[in-house]
């Protein structure tokens, strides 16, 4: 997809082909993942938060849009798998060539 930075595409990559490691590699050092409020930071949180509620639970996304360009760059999704499933809004801010924050919204 062309609508979002290469970072960002990176971590959809992962996830469709349920690559935790890749996922990871995809922040930065002190990257976070804000779940709905609650924050994950660094590798090793961030890892064991989708080992327990996003890739560990074969989370998929499908009917992927842009909803606001650039950066931050916002998408929405269908998200399916064992966990939540749902429409949903992450957006991402990308610092260099890593993802420094991926929001979780509705």
């Amino acid at each position: 997809m062309t609508d979002v930075p290469a970072p960002v595409q990176r971590i959809l990559d992962a996830i469709d082909a349920g690559d935790t490691a890749a996922f990871v590699r995809a922040f930065d050092a002190d990257g976070v993942v804000d779940d709905w409020g609650r924050e994950f930071r660094g590798h090793d949180r961030i890892r064991a938060w989708s080992d327990k509620e996003f890739i560990g639970v074969q989370v998929s996304f499908s009917d992927l849009t842009v909803a606001e360009p650039g950066n931050p760059v916002t998408i929405r999704v269908q998200v399916g798998g064992n966990g939540f499933n749902g429409p949903s809004g992450f957006t991402f801010d990308v610092r260099g060539d890593h993802v420094h924050r991926m929001t979780i919204t509705a």
